[in-house]
């Protein structure tokens, strides 16, 4: 029931914030869940900003928060590369920002394709995307036996005059001239929900995880067993519900609703 719910696991881009605005309602959600002596955690897809770039974007809309607020897609990858590919080369195609990120986490990069440890290759949403970037990724997914992932499969990022073209349709772009797909590591995978449960002691009973997009945070609520609500203030749509087979437990128009129904 949604008055049990002690822990809120949010998406950021269209369910709390456009671009660098709050979203109506969410600052006074944010304040009452403290208040009420539980917790929200940030569970972003978004790679482009570090943990610190967040604190200090939130405080500028007036909510304070630290590192125990978030969890990024970011963090997500720098743990399944710690696993997957401990101690190798990782070529990636992100932005600035994501690459200082992971070589402050002990990521060894490189943006150069025709160097010869490359054991993998990472993509992430980026801002900065040039012809010359797409051409050399084509190329070492198109000569060289290396492992492919990416930070994670939305297809379009919600900004204040509506989307651009988020990693998933990166991906699908370089899937046409490559003949491959990446393995992706954010949402709707479950690591996140499952560690941030385990960092603030909450029960799957106790959470919920709050999102506007069906095929990510729905999913990855639906996939951890945890309860799941939608809000109408980003991608997804209410007749996209009717088409979908991973269904919210519930929906709302807006951060505020919840609130209001809490």
């Amino acid at each position: 029931m949604l008055e049990n719910k002690k822990l809120f696991l949010l998406d950021i881009d269209g369910t709390v914030c456009l671009g660098r605005q709050l979203i109506g309602g969410a600052g006074a959600f944010l304040e009452d869940v403290r208040q009420r002596g539980g917790q929200f955690v940030f569970i972003t897809n978004n790679a482009t900003k570090s943990i610190d770039a967040y604190i200090r974007d939130f405080q500028s809309m007036g909510v304070a928060t630290d590192y125990s607020n978030y969890m990024t897609a970011s963090w997500a990858a720098i743990h399944y590369l710690k696993e997957h590919y401990p101690g190798q080369l990782i070529y990636v195609m992100g932005t600035k920002s994501f690459i200082r990120e992971l070589k402050k986490n002990q990521i060894s990069v490189t943006t150069d394709c025709e160097d010869e440890e490359i054991a993998c290759v990472l993509i992430s949403y980026d801002d900065e995307l040039t012809y010359e970037k797409i051409r050399d990724t084509c190329r070492l997914l198109s000569t060289k036996q290396v492992g492919y992932v990416a930070t994670n499969p939305d297809f379009v990022c919600p900004v204040e005059f509506g989307y651009v073209p988020d990693c998933g349709a990166i991906c699908q772009m370089l899937g046409h001239a490559v003949k491959r797909e990446p393995y992706f590591i954010g949402k709707p995978q479950t690591d996140m929900v499952y560690a941030a449960m385990k960092r603030n002691h909450y029960t799957k009973q106790e959470t919920l995880v709050v999102g506007d997009r069906l095929y990510t945070d729905i999913l990855c609520g639906y996939r951890a067993g945890v309860e799941t609500a939608l809000v109408l203030t980003g991608e997804a749509k209410k007749e996209d519900v009717e088409a979908s087979d991973y269904k919210p437990n519930y929906i709302f128009d807006s951060i505020a609703a919840l609130h209001k129904n809490w």
